[in-house]
């Protein structure tokens, strides 16, 4: 059985499993802000769509000048691209035969890019179930180490890295002249986050990434950039076809970062929904990860496994994240986006109907 390597599109997994997809269904497996799009991308769709007729920005000055404005960075610090996966592997043609260490558990496509450049992969593990960064112990690890990617706010737990543990990190990766790489594709969705920014002034060996199509809920425009020491982004640079974003993609951004509103909206609405389903975990005794992101992990603590959930869930129309394909995690957890109150609320009735079960 070779299950999907990703949220989404559930229907490629009831197949996969063998099953009969549902009616009706809820996907939770597509870590998406449920609030949708934000107003402006839907009011300004048709003024839009004027620019398809022409060749876009190859140099997408104007949502740079955005982003610079935002983050108080130069405009030769950012690079935007199709989406995280292609900044990715971008990336990962940078670090084309290099020594790397993956952080786990993270996003499986660091693993993918790296494999595809012919690197020399390496993985630290942290320990559930709070899965905490120490730093002596990676940094016992990074002699002969070129690169460190790291994703905070951790992609599957939602686990995030305060500010300050960055920065150790980041010292220690430059005495070993060690780039970190940290993918901070769900920044946006942590309250009270202190940006990393500024740092890559003081550290050239930092490389940031950024998607702009979670918080957004714009996954099908495909849209994000990078940060990093202006030498660093011209070597990235080299390797992303022109016209690589499109015109759409670049104006519906350019709004997306300016709705400052709609960000604040979208933390409180998530962080509400989080605390509601936590205390229903925490009642029923189901293990879940510490996240502060609009995701977690959750597991039925009396079993190795979580197949048997897994399967219980998608008869009832309830589509997880599987995390048999997370080195680290092997298919003991699963992962849920949060969604509409309404969607949680049928989360936890499903979950009551699995508690009840002799």
């Amino acid at each position: 059985m070779k299950l999907p390597q990703h949220g989404s599109n559930p229907q490629y997994l009831y197949k996969e499993m063998g099953m009969e997809k549902p009616d009706q269904i809820i996907d939770l497996s597509a870590n998406i802000n449920p609030l949708g799009p934000p107003e402006c991308i839907k009011e300004n769709w048709i003024n839009f769509f004027q620019k398809v007729n022409d060749y876009p920005d190859p140099y997408t000055l104007s949502l740079k000048t955005v982003i610079s404005e935002k983050n108080q960075v130069s405009m030769d610090s950012i690079l935007i691209g199709n989406g995280g996966a292609e900044l990715i592997s971008l990336v990962g043609r940078l670090l084309s035969g290099k020594n790397v260490l993956i952080i786990e558990p993270g996003f499986s496509e660091y693993e993918k890019a790296c494999q595809a450049n012919d690197c020399q992969i390496y993985y630290h593990y942290l320990k559930e179930p709070h899965w905490e960064l120490h730093i002596n112990e990676i940094k016992e690890r990074l002699k002969k180490i070129d690169a460190v990617f790291l994703c905070n706010p951790s992609n599957p737990t939602g686990v995030f890295y305060r500010y300050d543990i960055i920065v150790q990190l980041l010292e220690e990766c430059k005495k070993a002249n060690t780039l970190l790489i940290v993918d901070e594709a769900f920044y946006d969705f942590v309250e009270g986050y202190t940006s990393i920014a500024a740092l890559i002034y003081d550290y050239k060996n930092l490389v940031i990434l950024r998607s702009m199509t979670k918080m957004f809920a714009i996954p099908g425009l495909r849209l994000g950039y990078v940060i990093a020491h202006q030498s660093i982004v011209e070597k990235i640079a080299i390797y992303q076809p022109h016209w690589s974003v499109n015109a759409l993609a670049m104006a519906a951004g350019e709004l997306c970062l300016q709705d400052e509103s709609f960000v604040y909206n979208t933390i409180q609405y998530i962080k509400k929904e989080r605390t509601k389903l936590f205390a229903f975990f925490e009642k029923e005794g189901f293990t879940f990860s510490p996240s502060k992101v609009n995701f977690y992990l959750l597991k039925e603590p009396q079993k190795d496994n979580t197949e048997v959930l897994f399967t219980f869930l998608l008869k009832h129309g309830i589509v997880p994240r599987h995390t048999f394909n997370f080195p680290g995690l092997d298919g003991k957890w699963l992962r849920f986006a949060i969604k509409s109150a309404k969607e949680n609320n049928q989360l936890m009735e499903v979950l009551k109907e699995w508690r009840q079960l002799p």
